[in-house]
């Protein structure tokens, strides 16, 4: 847990505990009330491992899969070396179907 969702933990328990009114706590969060009583909602049935992020070590949903990644880096190092990231997003998507961006890196 790092130490901005250890601070927004401790503020939730203390809406719980009714130390501290949800408006409050939004207010500091930058959250809307509705968000803080949903987290409260969490912590009370899970304690402060629910104030982590469940999305943490999940892939993106926006990842392509592996094989994808490895084509186009393939194809860039033995068609397209000398092409720039831009021409070379064109080719890919002109000439092998892939609909890549041009920040999509090979790297990783």
């Amino acid at each position: 847990m790092t130490v901005k969702e250890a601070d927004r933990a401790a503020l939730i328990a203390a809406v719980v505990e009714k130390r501290v009114k949800q408006r409050e706590a939004a207010d500091r969060l930058g959250l809307s009330v509705r968000q803080v009583k949903r987290l409260a909602r969490r912590c009370r049935e899970q304690g402060a491992a629910g104030m982590a992020s469940a999305r943490r070590g999940a892939p993106s949903n926006r990842a392509f899969g592996a094989e994808v990644r490895l084509e186009a880096v393939r194809l860039v190092r033995e068609r397209y070396a000398d092409f720039g990231p831009t021409f070379a997003a064109e080719k890919l998507l002109e000439e092998h179907g892939l609909a890549l961006s041009r920040e999509t890196r090979g790297s990783g």
